[in-house]
């Protein structure tokens, strides 16, 4: 059952939603890290997917210990439809989202709601966030203000970290635009900040680091790269192309981009399961797609040169380079467990 959440005067109200699953290693850190915000008016809505460990009776201690929790226990159907779950009772004037394994630096709400009023924009983000790999901060900010039309092509070109956290939007664009998480999983945290980048005034934008992306998670989906999360993404993304709000060379060309790159992803995955029979077809598909159009993305790309290298390279031999891309991982990711279990 939802309880009310009392609305300071002095402060706008910031709805954070974390949907809660199979973390249980982590939440503790990533709760306790909201709760400690410099910015205290705060609902804090925890979304238990019906998590198989002890998740769910975790979320049921905060909210007996702090009025600004909100506990949502519901029946399993994955991170998209969690999300909504929240939004349906979000009542903030502003709204964030978390990942439970991830954590917030004490200043984050503080740092993009303050950045997002003084340049009288709808939603503020940051371009880069701590990891579990880097956690030095940048030594001087830069906050600049960037149209929806710029805004959309920073978070479909992936210049901005993807996913719907590390962002702070404004509830009425949200509610005004019906927009949710209707989309497949992977690529849907693209989907939502590009199109409410696209549908407000401004948005304003930080290159300090305020959100904590776990990269040390064994169960997360960045993590565990199954092919159909490889296929989803690439149809998320088709389906932005087609639903823009602005339809600009510029963002069109950002699209493209995104599409030829989720192309390749989907044959790293494809290549990383070893599944080039079990998926026959989307692997043949995807290699054609990524050879025939590379010249085209190289050409109409506004990316770094030292991406259009990378195009250059995944277009001349994508599987090689997925090989690659593999090994690397591989070393990456037992780096990281063991930068977990010292922890």
């Amino acid at each position: 059952m939802r309880k009310k959440v009392e609305n300071d005067n002095q402060q706008d109200l910031v709805t954070i939603i974390i949907p809660v699953y199979q973390s249980e290693e982590f939440i503790r850190q990533c709760v306790d890290s909201v709760l400690k915000q410099t910015y205290k008016n705060l609902e804090v809505i925890l979304v238990d997917d019906e998590s198989p460990d002890n998740c769910g009776k975790i979320c049921d201690e905060y909210a007996k210990k702090d009025r600004r929790v909100v506990v949502i226990h519901r029946k399993n159907g994955g991170v998209c439809e969690a999300r909504n779950s929240g939004l349906k009772v979000a009542s903030g004037k502003y709204l964030m989202f978390v990942d439970g394994d991830d954590w917030l630096a004490e200043d984050c709400i503080e740092y993009l709601l303050k950045i997002m009023k003084n340049n009288n924009a709808e939603m503020a983000m940051s371009d880069c966030v701590f990891t579990t790999r880097d956690m030095r901060q940048n030594q001087v900010d830069n906050v600049r203000v960037l149209t929806p039309e710029d805004a959309a092509c920073e978070i479909i070109y992936d210049k901005t970290p993807v996913g719907p956290w590390n962002k702070l939007y404004t509830m009425s664009i949200v509610e005004r635009n019906n927009l949710s998480f209707s989309v497949k999983w992977f690529g849907e945290g693209l989907y939502f900040s590009a199109m409410n980048a696209q549908l407000s005034n401004s948005v304003a934008y930080g290159h300090r680091k305020v959100y904590v992306y776990r990269k040390n998670n064994p169960n997360s989906g960045t993590t565990v790269r199954k092919v159909l999360n490889g296929i989803n993404a690439l149809d998320n993304i088709i389906y932005i192309k087609d639903h823009l709000a602005i339809k600009t060379e510029k963002v069109l060309r950002a699209a493209n981009w995104h599409i030829w790159m989720n192309n390749f992803i989907l044959i790293t995955y494809i290549v990383g399961a070893d599944a080039q029979k079990e998926y026959k077809k989307e692997f043949n598909d995807a290699k054609k797609y990524v050879r025939r159009n590379c010249l085209n993305v190289l050409l109409h790309s506004d990316v770094r040169m030292r991406e259009k290298i990378k195009i250059i390279g995944f277009g001349l031999v994508p599987v090689f380079s997925a090989r690659y891309i593999k090994r690397a991982r591989t070393r990456r990711f037992k780096k990281d467990m063991k930068s977990l279990s010292n922890s």
